[in-house]
Order: structure tokens, then C-alpha cells, then sequence
């Protein structure tokens, strides 16, 4: 009876496995697919053999330009900050073991924006310059809202609460900073606020690109304790795993990497929030879904932002008005469930 219960063990495992590995490819194809549409789909129309052909250096001047120079940084950008803001919110809520747990919500991204904003607005800054000042007030909200947290231990209740607080008050900085603002200045700002690939150029894909490649074996070392840290601390602390330090290195990686997100592209809503869960059902019982999460993540912000620019009226929008519109009914259906089961997360 035993080594049949291990054999069906086993079996079960090599099924979840595959499942995980079956998922990540399909999500990888859409991903492919989407990339591929938006390089050529839009106002003059590129055949995909010249668009596979401009890729490699070939092909005429023409579809070279609007390939390569036109449309490449953007759905580039866009794949890049998806991955990086599902990978931040799969963090964040395998972490604090609380759905509500994602970087636009919990204060980091409102951090993030207070110091463009300040940045912009204030000092006229723009470029690199505002992106570094978007990493820093990022980084600096989250080791705020971790340093009040912090005290009797960190849960994730606590920390999500704090997050709100605290975000909530970044929110009125922000406010405030908009409404005393030039009209054109605050036009400006108010569209990145809301979360945008336009006028997407090289100069904002290698600093992000460059910043993923840092991050993201940084983040997968880290991640090897997260199986345990979703036990609970006491559990965690009994198989080994350094709570307080493991704890802080992956908060480090999520924080970074929403805060990074944040600086290409402004706050793009939800996405973060949304691509944890979606993966999560996708492949139940894998734990946190790290990679599955970063490839939703990297779906839903290239799609959203061709249909951003091609599928919705005769206009084109920010992403983050996409995305909103797919986050925010989720949000409310989240706290829905969460208030008949009587619980809080």
C-alpha cells in the first residue's frame, strides 16, 4: 500500500509539472503572438514575413522604420514592464500571503509617483532623471511603510493596512502638487500617472532591460526560501530558512522591480494586482507562480495596449486605462467575496 500511495504521489507530482510547463508555453505563444501582431498591425499595415525580415536587418526602408524604430521599443517596453510588475505582485502576495498585497495598492507605486510628479513639476525634470527619481520614491515608500510595519513583526495584515495609510497620503501629495500646477504641466503628468507606452523610445528599454537583468537572478535566488515563508514564519523558521532576512531580500526584489516598472512607464493599474491570481488558477497548487505570473503579466500589458491603440473607438489611450478597465471590476469582485466569506484577505 505504501509504494502504491508513493507511485500515485509521484504521479500526481509529474502531472503538476507539466501542467506548469504546458501553461508557461502557451502563455509564452500568446505572448509571441500579440508581440508579432503589434509590430504589424496599425496605420499602414506590415506583412508579418516583412516584419520577421526588418527584425533581422533585411527587408525594405520602409517597414525597417516602422518596425524597428517605430513600433519595436514600445511592445518591448510594454512586454518588459508587464513581466516586471507580474513578477513585483507575485511577490508581494505569495510574501504577505494577502490578495490585496500588489505594489498599486499597497503604497509602493503611489510612491513612485509622488516623486515624479515632485520631480517634474517642482525641478522640471524629464528622461532618465524622472525615471530615477520614480525608483527612488518607490524605494523609499516601501522601507516607510516596512519600518511601521515592522513593529511586533511584520505581517501581512499589517503591512497591506500601512500600505494603504500610507499610499493614501502619497495620493494627496500628488493631488496636491497636480492642482497648484500649470494646466499643460499637469496634462503631462496626469498622463503618465495614468500609466503609458507612448512616445516609447531605446533610451527607456536598456535602462529597464538592463535593470531586469540585475533583478531577475537576483529574484530567483531569493525566491528559493519564498516555498517555505508561505508556511508561516514559525514554520519557516523551523525548516531552516532565515525569516527576518529572507523576508527582506525578497521584499528588496518586488520593490525593485514594481519600483523600475514604475519609472519606464508610470503606474500602469493592475496589472501587478491582476497577473498573480490569473496565474495562480492557471496552475493551482504550484505555489506562487513566479514565471507563469511574469508572463501574464507581460500578456496583459501588450495587449492592452493594442487595444489601447487599435480596438477602442477611434482614439488612442494611455495602457493604463486598459488595464483598469480589466482590474478594477476584479477588485471590487475580490472585496465582494472576501466580505460574504467574512474575511479580509
Amino acid at each position: 500500500m505504501r509504494a502504491v500511495a508513493v507511485q500515485r504521489l509521484h504521479a500526481v507530482r509529474r502531472r503538476g509539472r507539466a501542467r506548469v510547463v504546458l501553461v508557461q508555453l502557451v502563455l509564452l505563444v500568446a505572448v509571441v503572438a500579440v508581440f508579432c501582431a503589434a509590430l504589424s498591425f496599425g496605420d499602414m499595415n506590415v506583412p508579418l514575413g516583412d516584419v520577421v525580415k526588418a527584425l533581422f536587418g533585411g527587408g525594405d526602408r520602409s517597414a525597417h522604420f516602422i518596425v524597428v524604430e517605430l513600433r519595436l521599443p514600445r511592445v518591448v517596453l510594454g512586454l518588459l514592464v508587464g513581466l516586471a510588475f507580474g513578477l513585483a505582485g507575485a511577490l508581494f502576495q505569495a510574501l504577505l500571503r494577502n490578495p490585496l498585497a500588489s505594489p498599486d495598492v499597497i503604497g509602493i507605486s503611489q510612491g513612485a509617483s509622488a516623486a515624479a510628479v515632485l520631480a517634474s513639476l517642482g525641478f522640471a525634470v524629464s528622461g532618465i532623471g524622472l525615471s530615477a527619481a520614480a525608483l527612488a520614491g518607490a524605494l523609499v515608500s516601501a522601507a516607510l511603510i516596512y519600518s511601521v510595519s515592522r513593529r511586533g513583526g511584520v505581517s501581512g495584515q499589517r503591512f497591506v493596512l500601512v500600505g494603504i495609510g500610507i499610499g493614501a497620503g502619497l495620493s494627496s501629495i500628488t493631488s496636491y502638487l497636480l492642482t497648484n500646477a500649470q494646466v499643460a504641466d499637469a496634462q503631462k503628468a496626469l498622463v503618465w500617472l495614468t500609466g503609458s507606452l507612448n512616445g516609447s523610445s531605446l533610451e527607456q528599454v536598456w535602462p529597464l532591460l538592463g535593470a531586469l537583468a540585475l533583478l531577475l537572478p537576483l529574484t530567483a535566488l531569493a525566491a528559493r526560501d519564498l516555498g517555505a515563508m508561505q508556511l508561516g514564519d514559525d514554520t519557516a523558521a523551523g525548516l531552516g530558512t532565515h525569516v527576518g532576512r529572507s523576508r527582506l531580500a525578497l521584499l528588496g526584489c518586488a520593490v525593485a522591480l514594481a519600483g523600475v516598472a514604475t519609472a519606464a512607464a508610470g503606474p500602469v493599474a493592475f496589472v501587478a494586482f491582476v497577473s498573480a491570481p490569473v496565474a495562480r488558477r492557471l496552475v493551482p497548487g504550484s505555489g506562487a507562480a513566479l514565471v507563469p505570473a511574469a508572463l501574464t503579466g507581460a500578456l496583459l500589458v501588450t495587449a492592452a495596449d493594442f487595444a489601447a491603440q487599435h480596438l477602442l473607438w477611434s482614439s488612442q489611450f494611455p495602457v493604463g486605462v486598459v488595464t483598469s478597465l480589466i482590474g478594477a471590476p476584479y477588485l471590487l469582485w475580490l472585496l465582494a467575496r472576501a466580505n460574504r466569506t467574512g474575511r479580509a484577505g
